[in-house]
Formats: structure tokens, sequence, C-alpha cells
């Protein structure tokens, strides 16, 4: 019976959180069944309560993030040790967590911190520093919350790899954040036409620009962790 239970287990897929199209992207391979809210809380809420968490062995949140602690630069690796929120705790699931750290590859640092969730984007530097003093964060983003939220509902396993987009020193132009399409597509033309009515921005973009394509290395270059997260599943299944 055991052994059928185990075959029956490794049947089902890892949940995969994204934030954004791109991320979805990379997250996208076998075993996995991967979401994506387009940044937008509310749109995953109702995505997470359309899933029968029966039909999933765990979920992993998977993406860019915010940097809060200073010591973080764009392109370092952060797996969640736990989620915080101003009335909320989630400590991530040790077993699937350690599944997806491992050494150092190339440009990109590894640490485990803790993911602070919120509803909104945080633009500025000022209004980081505020999120860390309150939180202890070391990073922040928009979906592990929920996802962490879901998973401890339903007694499943989560854990939460993001990598430092913006670092906490630098603020996130207003054109950016609100750029996004339904979909998770960045609207080009939207950025343009801010660029357009707000020409001092295009430095702030370029900054942000470079941080996000180094963030997404770093999350095509740890991709493979979330097969061994999968393989975790089943190994666990197993025993």
């Amino acid at each position: 019976m055991a052994v059928e239970d185990a075959a029956q287990q490794t049947e089902k897929p890892v949940l995969i959180v994204t934030g954004l199209k791109q991320e979805a992207r990379i997250a996208a391979g076998p075993g996995l069944t991967v979401i994506c809210s387009s940044s937008n809380p509310v749109q995953l809420r109702e995505m997470m309560m359309s899933f029968d968490p029966a039909s999933i062995s765990g979920i992993v949140s998977f993406g860019v993030a915010g940097g809060l602690s200073p010591k973080l630069r764009s392109g370092d690796i952060v797996i969640a040790s736990e989620i915080v929120v101003s009335k909320g705790r989630w400590l991530a699931a040790e077993g699937l967590s350690q599944a997806l750290y491992g050494l150092p590859e190339g440009e990109h640092r590894i640490v485990r911190g803790i993911l602070a969730g919120v509803e909104e984007v945080v633009l500025g530097s000022k209004a980081k520093a505020a999120l860390r003093a309150t939180t202890g964060a070391d990073a922040v983003d928009m979906e592990s919350h929920i996802a962490a939220r879901y998973a401890e509902q339903h007694s499943l396993p989560f854990a939460a790899l993001r990598v430092i987009s913006d670092p906490a020193h630098r603020a996130l132009p207003e054109i950016a954040a609100a750029a996004l399409k339904a979909n998770g597509d960045v609207d080009v033309w939207k950025v343009m036409r801010g660029i357009a009515r707000r020409p001092s921005q295009i430095r702030a973009l370029v900054h942000s620009g470079r941080d996000f394509n180094r963030a997404l290395r770093g999350l095509r270059s740890y991709r493979s962790r979330l097969d061994g997260a999968s393989s975790f599943r089943v190994a666990e299944a197993a025993e």
C-alpha cells in the first residue's frame, strides 16, 4: 500500500507561483504546474482558489523580489526561511527549502532570508527601509504570502526561491510599476508614453532594466533547483 501511495504522489505536480510572465516561462517544466498572477494579489487569490489542493504535492513561490536588506545586490538568490506580513507569519518547509538550496553558480550569491509579503509594489528606498524596520525582512514580493497562506490552510509544504531585482537603495520608477498587462507582459507603449511625459525617469528605468535582467539571469541559472523540489516530494512520498 505504501508503494501505491508513493506512486500516486509522484503523479502530483508541484505548483509554482509566479508574478510575471517571464518568470512563468523560466519555471515551466515536467512535474510542475505554473501560474502567473501578473503581480495582482486579488487575481492570484482567485487562481489559487481554483486549485484542488489534493491535486498538488507542494507549492514554491518563484520569481524576482525587491531588496530590503542593504547587504543584498541585484542577482542575489534568496531561499526563504519564512514569510511575514503585518499580521501573520509562515515558516517555509525545511526539507523543500533545502531541495531548492544549492551551491552558488557564477555571479549569483545564494542566501537564506525572510520575505515580506505586500499587496502593492514598494517603490521608494524610504518605503523599503520602513518595511524592513517593521518586519525584519530581507526582501519583498507580492505572491509568497498568498501562496504560503494557501499551503498552510491545506497542509501542503511551501518554499520560496526569489532573486533580488531592485536592491534596497534603488527606487522603482512608477512608469515600470504601472506598465504590467493583465497577462503578465510589460506594456511597452505605456512605458514609452510615460517616458514622453516624464523624461527625467529614463535614467531610473535604465538602472531598473539592468537590475531586472540580472535577476532573470539568476532565475535561469537556478531553474534546475525546481526539478530538485519536485524530486524531493517524490522521495518524501516513498519513505
